[in-house]
């Protein structure tokens, strides 16, 4: 088979497909929505709720936009909504303010306390009431210095909107529909936790479906459900109406390598309930920053969330499971979208007897196909292990190969070149990873497989793919992971080409007729695989620029991009040994990565943009702190003042000191070893994912907030078995920050927070986060520590760090001047907090 007829083909065949899976995710947005009768989901009603939700600014919870301005505006049109719903139904509503605490693994291990925050609730339900309930959740609260359209303002106005839909139905449910508009979820889940252990009409909640964004618009997928639950991924099949949902992200985003969590955790965890997880994952470069707003959504992503949505809910509220939810406890479901068309869910249990069954099949016919004839069993068997071998082989080399190359890229500084042109990614590593794998294969050919007919080396090399991907499946099956599926895919589908075309693959000198026909029998894991691919590249690449400073962003990329090279190409290894010569290609894709590695060495792609119509913005946080650290007696040892920089991807501030030439390594951020997450006032403890020779602190003169902290140790009490009880109060601004580290010997036993139990962060020390709503009472706490009879030095450290997130103590005049001189490329984001260290 010469090489023009070959190697070119395989390339325009994946191409096609790549386009055609790239069009896939797009094609029901292309559309433009049908009109909204009176029954229906009006988008252009629900986009007047996101812009007047926008128009009240950041709204970061304890501030009077949060509190006051939002919950005015989401109660108006809530009563606006009652007053025009028809009879068939009675619309309750609350605004609950709760107070608690709960500790949480997420970010390294760390307790929340919680007090006065706001949950706007709604009640929908039959005129007669109803025992059970659906919940749907959003949050209206946005990160500090962010407009928070997509997170999460649009799912707060898509629930209005469905209030209002079903409001209006003659229809009588036979369930209630909760709607909660949670007032504090950027401050970690807090206010799901205070609705769904306190609130009296938590106790009827039988399902719920969680609205939330890790991007701005596009299609929201289901990347979360149960546990346990199929009842629940059998609604979503039913009712929804533009299906976007796969088994795959729930297990990607459940592994934990994603630095991310939702209100679907506290649900699951501290309520005991089966839910759906949503998220809009398009454009997550300017999720959480000031570009993330309401006129970047587009109508039609918010017709197709109100459209999939409420059909969900209303067929929740109708069935007759959801009042038994809790007797179809039977394991997990494997689901994915086919194209975005219709979703595939089956019982996991299910899946692994397909998926053993399948293996089984591919085995048996591999064993088969070596025993004969028996005379050259043994000679087969070492031609196909050797065939096995080699590909693992040439896998291994071409990941070594390309992180390498990864590994330099970052080290002479020029990591996340593809941030903003994702080709980039595609001609550095992909071209590099394909042409390693057909080097080694390559010279394979040529020294170990000399003068060896070519139809039976291909026949050998896809008989060692399909070996490896049986392997696979029983691996991933044996592990009781749903994502096998795609392993299934991938031996089912090869198997039955290479079935149906066998005497094909024997004759001499293959033809253009074999190629189409070994095309068309691998096009559907190859168009799934490059759809689920996009979806991945989609969701991860933005993520790598608000990932720390500890994880090289381009080794994971590059990672990804082998590792769909690898399976891409498991099938068209064999058409190495089909075709004559493969020097045409393996050059083309050398001089493609040569030229594009030197054009990233000169820095020709700058990795953030400005651009007004997509910009993907540097993130960098700035803290304008003045600190202060006290002895055993109270005595002020040490004092500082300083604004405290954080570049949050992997390059740091290297971009930014030509524009600021004072950020430089001569104010690096020095580590106090003796004070806990050395002496830093991190608002959350991802002290883990920051590098202190990629952060730093520039002199700055001391604030003096109008509303500063008050911190007392009220009492110092002697407990049974050497223990000390040390209660404190605290008043302050609304967030706070506070870290304890026992001293040498001592160790902490007790405290009133969470459940009683300590809970340490990642490095040993504890971590405790504060937030309220208005008119909170002072905070209340004790701690604990059993202690050695002499402990001169004190028994703990106990720091707190007051964060001012808004009001006329956020930016002092200094780190306004500062971030006026930021480049326009960056999203920085600046607060004033104060820093106070006691030994106790």
């Amino acid at each position: 088979l010469p090489e023009a007829r070959g190697a070119p083909l395989v390339l325009l065949y994946l191409l096609g497909l790549r386009v055609l899976a790239q069009v896939s995710h797009r094609q029901l947005l292309s559309r433009s929505p049908a009109a909204a009768g009176p029954r229906d989901f009006s988008a252009s009603r629900a986009r007047g709720y996101l812009d007047n939700i926008t128009a009240i600014g950041p709204r970061t919870v304890g501030s009077p936009e949060n509190e006051v301005l939002a919950v005015n505006y989401l109660l108006e049109q809530i009563r606006g909504i009652e007053r025009e719903s028809t009879d068939a139904h009675k619309i309750s509503v609350d605004v609950q303010r709760p107070t608690g605490s709960f500790s949480i693994d997420f970010l390294g291990g760390f307790t929340s306390y919680y007090a006065n925050i706001t949950n706007v609730v709604v009640k929908l339900e039959p005129r007669n009431g109803a025992e059970h309930a659906v919940l749907s959740n959003c949050h209206f609260d946005s990160v500090p210095n962010t407009p928070g359209a997509s997170d999460d303002a649009v799912s707060c106005a898509v629930m209005l909107e469905i209030l209002n839909t079903l409001s209006k139905s003659s229809e009588s449910l036979q369930h209630a529909v909760i709607f909660l508009f949670n007032g504090a979820e950027e401050n970690i889940l807090q206010a799901s936790h205070g609705f769904i252990t306190q609130h009296e009409w938590a106790k009827s909640i039988r399902a719920f479906i969680n609205l939330e964004a890790a991007g701005v618009g596009g299609k929201e997928l289901v990347f979360q459900t149960g546990p346990e639950n199929p009842w629940l991924v059998q609604a979503y099949v039913v009712a929804a109406k533009h299906p976007f949902a796969s088994v795959v992200a729930q297990e990607v985003f459940q592994s934990g390598i994603i630095p991310a969590d939702t209100d679907f955790r506290i649900y699951r965890d501290f309520g005991n309930v089966p839910g759906i997880d949503l998220a809009f994952i398009e454009n997550g470069y300017i999720y959480h920053t000031e570009y993330d707003t309401s006129d970047r959504i587009l109508t039609d992503s918010i017709q197709r969330a109100g459209d999939n949505i409420l059909a969900v809910l209303k067929y929740l509220a109708t069935s007759e499971k959801l009042a038994k939810s809790f007797e179809y406890r039977h394991g997990s479901v494997v689901f994915f979208d086919i194209l975005g068309l219709f979703v595939l869910a089956y019982p996991a249990r299910v899946g692994a007897i397909m998926n053993y069954i399948t293996a089984a099949i591919a085995i048996f016919y591999l064993s088969k196909k070596v025993l004969q004839p028996k005379p050259r069993a043994v000679h087969n068997l070492k031609k196909l292990l050797t065939a096995f071998s080699l590909t693992l082989t040439s896998w291994v080399c071409t990941l070594v190969a390309v992180l390498m190359v990864a590994v330099f890229v970052s080290i002479i500084g020029r990591a996340l070149s593809w941030y903003t042109h994702f080709y980039v990614s595609v001609s550095l590593y992909g071209t590099a990873a394909a042409a390693k794998l057909i080097l080694v294969h390559m010279l394979a050919k040529k020294f170990l497989y000399k003068n060896v007919n070519e139809q039976y080396l291909g026949d050998v090399f896809f008989d060692a793919s399909l070996m490896i991907w049986s392997i696979a499946l029983a691996v991933m099956t044996q592990m009781g992971l749903c994502s096998a599926f795609i392993c299934t895919l991938w031996v089912s589908f090869p198997l039955f080409t290479k079935l149906m075309i066998h005497k094909e693959f024997s004759q001499k000198g293959a033809t253009i007729k074999f190629i189409v026909m070994y095309m068309l029998g691998m096009f559907v894991p190859y168009l799934y695989m490059l759809y689920l691919s996009w979806t991945v590249f989609e969701m991860f690449t933005p993520v790598m620029g608000r990932s720390g400073t500890e994880i090289p962003p381009d080794m994971v990329l590059a990672g990804f991009i082998v590792i769909f090279t690898m399976i891409l190409s498991s099938y068209f290894i064999n058409f190495i040994y089909l075709v004559k010569s493969t020097k045409t290609t393996l050059v083309t894709l050398t001089t493609v990565f040569v030229v594009t590695l030197i054009l990233v060495c000169s820095g020709i792609f700058f990795p953030y943009s400005s651009d007004a119509a997509n910009p993907k913005p540097k993130r960098v946080f700035l803290q304008h702190t003045s600190r202060r650290f006290h002895d055993l007696d109270g005595n002020v040892v040490k004092s500082d003042s300083g604004i405290w920089i954080n570049g949050f991807d992997y390059n740091g501030i290297s971009h930014i000191t030509p524009h600021v030439p004072e950020i430089n390594d001569t104010i690096r951020t020095p580590c106090e070893e003796q004070a806990p997450f050395c002496g830093l006032p991190w608002i959350l403890p991802v002290h883990f994912m920051f590098r202190f020779v990629k952060n730093w602190y520039l002199p700055a003169p001391e604030i003096l907030p109008r509303s500063p902290i008050d911190f007392k140790l009220l009492s110092k009490k002697l407990m049974p078995l050497n223990s000390v009880r040390l209660s404190f109060e605290v008043s302050g601004p609304s967030h706070m920050s506070l870290y304890m580290r026992p001293r040498a010997g001592s160790a902490l036993s007790r405290w009133s927070l969470g459940d009683g139990m300590p809970v340490a962060s990642v490095g040993g020390d504890y971590f405790v986060f504060y937030s309220r709503g208005l008119h909170a009472a002072p905070w209340h706490f004790w701690v604990e520590l059993t202690a050695p009879e002499k402990h001169s030095d004190g028994i703990v450290s106990v720091a707190i760090a007051a964060h001012y997130f808004f009001g006329e103590d956020q930016k002092s005049p200094q780190l306004y001047a500062l971030l006026e001189r930021f480049p326009d490329w960056t999203f920085s984001s600046g607060w004033s907090c104060t820093y106070d260290l006691f030994v106790f």
